[in-house]
């Protein structure tokens, strides 16, 4: 049975609208917690908050996530475009709402480290990341951007340990339909007598 062209494109819509406005969230939410990070802990000592759960230190990353990198600033940006815009190339064959999520984390966290790399010092490309959260027995420092990148990639991983496809399917589905279609049997064109014939697919074939 063929889906609905208006109502394929329709979800095409709704799961593209979703992913960007994940994106968007966590990109607002990261320059933001950025900007005022800046402006309250720069020439400060680290805050200890909630007994030292979590520490509130500025630091500065030309590396990757978490520091992993940082002797290949400018390649890692390019990185990270080529990134954004394969989540966008890709982003066409939405139809799972857990997919559309973990590339909207995904793509949001990734904005939000490039928008540092691109304007912010030395330099476009070599710019250095803002990175002000730190847990306990917890080696690098990070933000809301690497947060959101880290929850995107287990959300990930666990859809694909699962087999669910971006397009909303799984693998062990997607078997089934294929078996079923090579052993449901075709209906030949009616003879002339008005009465239909069932035909199987090996006479299909011949």
């Amino acid at each position: 049975m063929t889906a609905d062209p208006v109502q394929l494109r329709t979800r095409r819509i709704w799961a593209l609208t979703v992913m960007f406005c994940v994106a968007v969230i966590v990109l607002t939410a990261d320059a933001i917690s950025k900007q005022q990070v800046m402006a309250r802990l720069s020439g400060h000592p680290p805050v200890r908050l909630l007994h030292g759960l979590l520490t509130l230190d500025l630091t500065f990353n030309a590396g990757a996530a978490f520091g992993v990198g940082t002797s290949y600033t400018a390649i890692i940006a390019l990185i990270v475009c080529g990134v954004i815009a394969y989540i966008i190339r890709i982003a066409r064959r939405l139809r799972s709402l857990a997919w559309t999520i973990a590339l909207g984390l995904l793509l949001g966290g990734a904005m939000g480290n490039l928008g540092d790399r691109l304007f912010r010092g030395p330099g476009p490309f070599r710019g250095q990341v803002v990175d002000w959260l730190n847990l306990p027995h917890f080696p690098w420092t990070f933000n809301l951007a690497d947060a959101s990148i880290s929850c995107a990639a287990v959300l990930i991983a666990v859809l694909a340990l699962r087999g669910v496809r971006i397009d909303g399917t799984s693998a062990a589905h997607a078997a089934d339909r294929i078996d079923g279609d090579l052993s449901t049997p075709s209906v030949a064109s009616a003879p002339r007598d008005g009465t239909t014939r069932l035909v199987d697919g090996d006479e299909c074939t011949s």
